[in-house]
Parts: C-alpha cells; sequence; structure tokens
C-alpha cells in the first residue's frame, strides 16, 4: 500500500498536534516514526489507521482519498505497546477473532492461525489463556492476532517499550524478519535512535507535531537536515558548540581549542559569521583515533552505567562548556578526575547559523 499524507493538521481544542504534515510511506518497507515522547507519533499513526480525522489536509490509500473512511473500512491493523488480549479466551481465540470477524471457513482459520503462531513460537501456547503467559508472550500474541489479518498495512506503536531488554531484541529481530518479503507496510513508532537503525528501512524524524526530514535510515543518521535531527536521532543528543571561522580556516571552538576543517566543511562555512560544530558522544575518546585529534582538557562530573556502555559528563577546563562522551565497554574514573577527551576533525558535523547542515563526515570523506 502506498500511504500518503498531504498538509494533515490535527487540533485538539486549543492544542494543535500535527503541523501540516507530509508524508510518504514507503510501500512494502518499515517505516519508522522516530521521535520523543509526545511528538506527535500516535497521533499520525492514529490519523492513518483512521481511527482521528484531521482538521485539514488528506490521507491518501493507493491514490485514493481515505480520510473520512473509518478503520474498519480500511486494510490495516495496529499494535499498541500495551498488551491487549481478551483475558476470557485462549491465544488460539484471540489470534482467530479477527479472520471469525471475516467468517473465514474454519480451516482456513486453524492453518493461519498456527501459521503465524509458528512464525512467533508461540504455537505451543494456543491452549493458554493470556494470564497464563508471560509479558513478551502475551505481546507475541497481540502481534499475531494483527499480522494473521495479513493487512497491507501494519501499525506497531511502540509496541515492544514493555518488554525487557532481551526480549526486545529477540521479537525486533523476528518483525524485521517477518516483513522481508515486502507484502506489507509497515510504520513503526520509537523513542529510541539505535531501535531505529537496527530496524532499518527508513526513517521519519517527528517533533513537536512537525515530521522533520524522511528518508532511508542510514542516510537520515548520516547527514541530519537540522540541529533538530541531530538532536533527535542520538541518544545521548549531539554535543553542539558555537563556533567561528579562523582565518586560516580552523574551527575555533569555545572550549579553548582549534579545530582543522576538511575541505568541504571550510568551503559550507565560508560567509557564515557563526556556525554550530556538534559532535556525537560516541565520537569523543579517551584515546586520540588518527594523528590529527585534538585532545581537550576536562574534568568529570558525572559517569552513568547503562549496559555495556559508560556516559561520562564532563566540564570543560577552558570556556565551562558541559559535554557528554558515550564511551563502549565500562569505565571506573574517579570524579573529579582531569583527563583528555579527543576530538578526529573528520567526524564533525557543521551546521549554519540558520540550524541547517552544512556537511558532515559523509560529505567531508566524499571529498577526497
Amino acid at each position: 500500500m502506498v500511504l500518503e499524507l498531504e498538509r494533515v493538521t490535527v487540533v485538539s481544542g486549543a492544542q494543535t498536534h500535527l503541523y501540516g504534515v507530509d508524508l510518504r510511506l514507503v510501500p512494502g518497507a518499515i517505516n519508522v516514526l522516530l521521535g520523543p515522547t509526545q511528538a506527535g507519533k500516535t497521533t499520525l499513526m492514529r490519523v492513518m489507521a483512521g481511527l482521528d480525522r484531521p482538521a485539514s489536509g488528506r490521507v491518501l490509500a493507493d491514490g485514493r482519498d481515505v480520510t473520512g473512511v473509518s478503520v474498519r473500512q480500511r486494510n490495516l491493523a495496529m499494535v499498541y505497546q500495551q498488551f491487549i488480549n481478551y483475558p476470557a479466551m485462549t491465544v488460539f481465540d484471540n489470534i482467530a477473532s479477527p479472520l471469525q470477524l471475516q467468517k473465514l471457513p474454519a480451516d482456513e482459520v486453524k492453518r493461519r492461525v498456527h501459521e503465524v503462531a509458528a512464525k512467533l513460537h508461540i504455537d505451543h501456547l494456543l491452549q493458554r489463556r493470556p494470564g497464563e503467559l508471560s509479558g513478551g508472550q502475551q505481546q507475541r500474541c497481540a502481534l499475531a492476532r494483527a499480522l494473521v489479518k495479513r493487512s497491507s498495512l501494519v501499525l506497531l506503536d511502540e509496541p515492544l517499550v514493555n518488554l525487557d531488554y532481551k526480549l526486545r531484541e529477540e521479537l525486533r529481530v523476528e518483525l524485521a524478519t517477518l516483513f522481508a518479503d515486502g507484502k506489507t507496510t509497515v510504520v513503526y513508532a520509537t523513542t529510541e535512535p539505535l531501535e531505529a537503525l537496527l530496524l532499518g528501512g527508513y526513517a521519519a524524524i517527528v517533533d513537536r507535531g512537525r515530521v522533520l526530514q524522511h528518508g532511508p535510515t542510514l542516510d537520515v543518521y548520516n547527514a541530519p537536515a537540522t540541529v533538530d535531527v541531530a538532536a533527535v536521532f542520538n541518544d545521548p543528543p549531539m554535543n553542539m558548540l558555537v563556533s567561528d571561522l579562523t582565518a586560516d580556516g580552523t574551527a575555533r571552538l569555545p572550549i579553548g581549542i582549534d579545530v582543522p576543517l576538511e575541505r568541504a566543511s571550510m568551503r559550507a562555512v565560508r560567509g557564515n559569521d557563526t556556525f554550530r560544530i556538534g559532535i556525537r558522544p560516541g565520537h569523543l575518546r579517551l584515546a586520540p583515533r588518527t594523528e590529527r585529534s585534538v585532545a581537550v582538557p576536562c574534568r568529570l562530573e558525572l559517569a552513568e552505567l547503562s549496559g555495556s556502555e559508560t556516559y561520562l559528563h564532563l566540564h570543560t577546563q577552558q570556556g565551562g562548556v558541559d559535554l557528554v562522551a558515550q564511551l563502549q565497554g565500562v569505565h571506573q574514573i574517579d570524579l573529579g578526575t582531569q583527563l583528555d577527551v579527543y576530538i578526529d576533525p573528520d567526524e564533525l558535523f557543521v551546521f549554519g547559523a540558520d540550524a541547517k547542515l552544512l556537511s558532515g563526515p559523509e560529505a567531508a570523506h566524499g571529498a577526497h
């Protein structure tokens, strides 16, 4: 299905939830809606599903205007983050319920239920009730009920958020495999940049009721169009430093250092009075990456362990700027320690005074 939103605005009372959104989903692919809580992702999905009608704008399905068409008349399925199952029914009957509403023959219902249950590894649980299942099994049941319909559009609103880390990883892989045949257009909402990258496909960055950028997920990650996109598509957000260009073509950062810019970056910032340098937390290191790496003297204010990563909250000795470094592995460093972190010039993002991307690592590499 080719689903398009044209200038869609959603208003509730005095509050506007979506502002003139234009979005064309890529058919037969996973389309990730990435944005913080209350960015407008669920509202977008409800408009796509026909649960909410926009105040203005249109929704087109395969070129047909379906703006006023109810959800019951659309070939779609939706899964929410909560485990929505019928507690008094068996897993089999939960999954079969949409097919039974379509009055399909019993043997067809049985075949399709067993087929989708096997794909989600719950075929041995079909005679149990949802209350007898683990959280992961309950969500698999809800997913199976959506998938058994074989809808051309599947909307998944943060479906894995209530599961533990290991289960999220397992189901994420299973979902990508289930939709790999290209027969279904999938919309997947998440607040997690890493999840968007792992799912691949295409990403629409949503923030404050607007779609900021849409394209292949890796392209959006590698070339965020604006400072706002860079902030959303990085966790923790990208470090931003307001900078000036020196006469010899280096970026003078407010942390007491000058960083040489790649040729593409230098050309891009000429004529900009000021610009912003973006540095991903994962690109701040405790050791130089190349001979061109530049040291930044800092003091450690806070260290956080998150799984197999360590987040260092740093305060620069010059300029008094706060930075966040994201390190692989567990690092035990005493608070207050003076240490150097290293910036690599070819990993910098350069944003103009208008907050739009002027150049980044991909563009710089292409200039060689």
